[in-house]
């Protein structure tokens, strides 16, 4: 404990991180500021008394749709649609570069080419947010019987330009914390947004442990949470290492072995990271949010939306189980290429022992990557259902949000990254690490695996 606070009094006479760290927390606020600031003309307090009455579907929908955004979706505020539409957007831009031969190009101009790139993510984020937001106070708001009485066309265009500006200047935060603080921006945001409804949901569980008089519960579900992260953490961190050895170079009369800053592949067991979760999300939140809209107070409807509407049904989750097992692999194969990796391999004189260069180091690798990606998928797709598991065992909807999911994934990933970076900061200025004699592995991008 000691040796922790001493590292923490390191982090803070570091001039440059403390100044990093203490604009990181100031951009961090405003966001939360802005997550609290009601749009206009909205009743709160009808909002607020319509979702506390809404049937367990309604409200479980509700709890998946604000997670994300810090509770803005549930408060209407100017950051209702939160940083999600610019995740879609970037999600769109990558699906792009693989079918449009013009964005792949731009992809492989290097920083020029991710300018444009950006710019163009922001433009179709714009485009999103145009769309989602009328649909937002149509669908939710006015559903709920809080829009203003009478509410005019000019009312309508404002509180659009609002929903939109709001988004836009989340992603504007989240770009200036990448820039200029620490850890990435957007996914900081969002596991701020999603730490925030932690104490409440947790709060919550505590009264409803108290009331029935079952603390025994109480502790293993706390148990069970650290077991999970743990677990987590294993996987995220997990790699495969594929070993390498360099042809060797001459050096007058001499053969030396060529310098090497490496000496394995790095193959990650879970690649595709959090991407296929949100994919599928992604997918089934759109008949979600329209059936939240169209369910009425006695939860009826067709057997497609009562299936759709309950994301703790067992329908729903095999659904989901499905569509992330495809989205694994369909993501894995656009962040990794072992045809590239195979021809960086071979152009710098790398080889895999046993195989040859060129097409058969290309299957290889292939065949790793197709193995370990299996798992994977299994992994994600079981972290996945987990909240629904939590919910069968007794756990109120909010704090069984945090049993599992992308909200799970997002904040281990987040915490490590940001973990990381402190600790390079650290050790660039020969103090000792953050987490003393304990190394923080940082997350492998693609780049990193196609860098021979």
């Amino acid at each position: 404990m000691k040796r922790f606070i001493t590292n923490l009094k390191n982090i803070w006479n570091v001039v440059e991180l403390r100044q990093r760290i203490l604009l990181t927390l100031g951009l961090v606020l405003a966001y939360r500021i802005g997550s609290f600031v009601i749009l206009p003309g909205i009743n709160y307090s009808i909002l607020e008394s319509a979702s506390a009455s809404g049937s367990d579907t309604q409200k479980g929908i509700e709890n998946l749709l604000s997670l994300f955004s810090g509770g803005g979706f549930s408060n209407a505020s100017v950051m209702a649609l939160g940083i999600m539409p610019y995740i879609s957007a970037s999600i769109i831009m990558q699906l792009l570069g693989m079918a449009l031969p013009a964005v792949q190009k731009l992809q492989n101009e290097g920083e020029s080419g991710r300018k444009v790139i950006n710019n163009y993510t922001r433009i179709l984020t714009i485009v999103i947010c145009a769309l989602q937001a009328p649909s937002y106070l149509k669908m939710y708001v006015e559903q709920k019987g809080a829009l203003p009485d009478d509410p005019t066309t000019f009312w309508w265009a404002q509180t659009i330009i609002i929903l939109v500006a709001g988004s836009m200047f989340a992603v504007w935060l989240g770009e200036r914390i990448t820039e200029k603080g620490i850890g990435n921006g957007i996914s900081l945001l969002i596991a701020v947004g999603i730490l925030s409804r932690l104490p409440g949901a947790f709060i919550a569980e505590v009264g409803k442990s108290f009331e029935g008089g079952n603390l025994i519960k109480l502790v293993l579900e706390v148990v069970v949470l650290m077991l999970i992260i743990l677990s987590v953490i294993l996987i995220v961190q997990g790699v495969r290492r594929v070993p390498l050895n360099t042809a060797k170079g001459v050096v007058g009369n001499r053969a030396v072995e060529a310098q090497q800053t490496r000496n394995y592949l790095p193959l990650k067991v879970n690649a595709s990271g959090v991407m296929p979760i949100i994919f599928a999300q992604a997918i089934l939140t759109i008949p979600m949010t329209i059936f939240l809209s169209a369910t009425d107070s006695k939860g009826g409807g067709n057997i497609v939306q009562r299936i759709l509407s309950d994301p703790y049904g067992l329908w729903y989750n095999v659904i989901l189980v499905v569509m992330i097992v495809v989205f694994t692999y369909f993501y894995t194969a656009i962040m990794i290429n072992p045809r590239k990796i195979a021809d960086d391999l071979k152009r710098s004189g790398g080889f895999v022992p046993g195989v040859r260069p060129g097409d058969e180091t290309a299957h290889h690798i292939d065949d790793l990557v197709t193995r370990i990606t299996f798992p994977g998928s299994l992994f994600l797709a079981a972290i996945a259902v987990i909240p629904a598991v939590a919910k069968i065992a007794g756990v109120n909807d909010s704090f069984a949000m945090f049993f599992g999911g992308t909200s799970l994934l997002i904040m281990v990933g987040v915490v490590l990254d940001t973990l990381q970076q402190i600790e390079t900061y650290l050790l660039n200025r020969h103090m000792d690490s953050l987490m003393g004699d304990t190394k923080v592995r940082g997350r492998r991008g693609t780049n990193e695996l196609s860098g021979f």
